[in-house]
């Protein structure tokens, strides 16, 4: 008896067991989106691409060593000679910036382009997250419309059943049936509707969270539900909050200001410019270079040298070069600095939209949250009054049909302050805060 037990108990639990393993919380959402999301990944990757980017920017301020090395034979007769004899010289040459004007621009050239690579990172982070968020919550929107979908559709297959139970009591005629069955078969497109709705958002999900797609049943699927909770936020303090620390005004920013480093260097070739150089040559006593035609080695005239001064540098005449590309990285600031003051000008109004479709939808909220006890209590009543017919099946649908709206107008509501608060999180720069260290560890 007891084996028999445990095989009617088993499967059902085995299977709950694997539909609660095949699912995923918000929480576990964001973070598999952070670990393994295509955007956020290359971006990782870029960011260490930008440190090597820096050093080539740091360059300009650090000594230039060179070698150069020549090897070879050399063949001849000469008294006490061999004929063919082996030879090699060596010049070497080291510069070191003293005075450029580029140097100091360069240098934070480099730093700030490690500070765009973290704050890319940090807006691909801000977008996928968003994009995950939104992604769960239309999931378990469209989830929870169908199971209020087969809930009624139980309601209306009761009330086929009555209706046949009924018929065949001699109490009504075939008619009614026919419209019982009508009522339950209108349902069926938009579960079905709700339905590919909630496999295009796990689709979308998987996508974000960089899941193998090409296995639409081993999709995770989210836990959850749509909590509706009052919000009140001080808009002033939000804005200037956002203006702060959102991801993408800070790489506006950072934008504008190596727009002008850019300038600067270019710049930096209307003044002179100002080295310390070193040069030297090694040839080996071996090596004859110079002897007047006389075999006597001691004739032999040896170049070994090192030589050292300073190099000075100065473009007097550019014939409209320099000029020419200062006066375009000069329009490419420009356009930066207007993007970036529109991006600005956006955020009070973003932040405005959003405040005013909290209030609208907290006032839907709480007439559509009144009446749906009502319309709750409306629908059993006819329904009993169906069975035992006193109305009709125009009142039952009429009655069906508004709860049904009322129910579904109640879950948006949730639904559009859930995806309105993920909006003023992203507007007011909250997912993410801005690491302004350049050690390649974005926090």
């Amino acid at each position: 008896m007891r084996r028999w037990l445990y095989a009617l108990l088993g499967g059902p639990l085995l299977a709950l067991q694997a539909s609660l393993a095949n699912t995923i919380t918000l929480d576990a959402a964001l973070s598999r989106t952070l670990e393994k999301n295509p955007e956020i990944v290359q971006a990782r990757l870029a960011l260490e691409q930008a440190a090597g980017r820096r050093l080539v920017f740091h360059s300009t301020a650090l000594p230039d060593v060179r070698i150069q090395g020549l090897a070879g034979v050399q063949g001849g007769k000469r008294a006490n000679e061999p004929t063919i004899r082996p030879f090699a010289f060596a010049r070497g040459f080291f510069t070191q910036p003293l005075f450029d004007v580029a140097v100091p621009a360069s240098w934070r050239r480099g730093n700030i382009e490690v500070l765009i690579a973290q704050q890319r990172l940090n807006v691909a982070i801000v977008e996928q997250l968003h994009a995950a968020r939104i992604a769960f919550y239309t999931a378990l929107y469209n989830d929870s419309l169908r199971a209020l979908g087969e809930a009624q559709r139980e309601r209306l297959a009761q009330n086929v059943t009555t209706q046949s139970d009924r018929y065949r009591a001699g109490q009504s005629n075939r008619a009614a049936i026919m419209s019982a069955q009508l009522l339950e078969r209108e349902l069926e497109p938009r579960i079905q509707e709700v339905q590919r709705g909630y496999d295009g958002a796990l689709l979308t999900l998987a996508t974000v969270m960089g899941d193998d797609v090409s296995q639409p049943d081993a999709a995770a699927r989210p836990n959850g539900d749509l909590p509706f909770t009052p919000v009140s936020y001080d808009l002033a303090s939000e804005t200037a909050a956002a203006l702060s620390d959102r991801a993408d005004l800070q790489l506006a920013r950072l934008l504008v200001r190596a727009a002008t480093e850019d300038q600067r260097i270019i710049e930096a070739q209307y003044y002179p410019a100002l080295d310390a150089t070193v040069t030297g040559l090694g040839i080996p006593v071996t090596v004859r270079t110079a002897n007047s035609g006389s075999a006597q080695s001691s004739n032999d005239i040896l170049s070994s040298e090192i030589a050292g001064g300073v190099a000075f540098t100065w473009r007097v005449l550019d014939n409209g070069k320099v000029g020419g590309q200062v006066a375009r990285q000069r329009a490419i600031r420009e356009m930066n600095e207007i993007s970036l003051r529109q991006l600005e000008a956006n955020v009070s109004v973003d932040l405005q939209r959003i405040s005013n479709n909290f209030r609208a939808i907290e006032g839907r909220w709480k007439s559509l949250n009144a009446a749906e006890s009502g319309a709750e209590q409306n629908v059993n009543v006819v329904q009993r009054t169906l069975a035992e017919g006193l109305s009709s099946q125009l009142e039952f649908r009429t009655a069906e049909s508004s709860f049904l709206e009322t129910k579904s107008a109640l879950l948006s509501a949730a639904y559009q302050q859930n995806v309105a608060r993920a909006e003023w999180d992203r507007a007011t720069g909250r997912y993410f805060q801005f690491s302004k260290d350049t050690g390649g560890n974005p926090r």
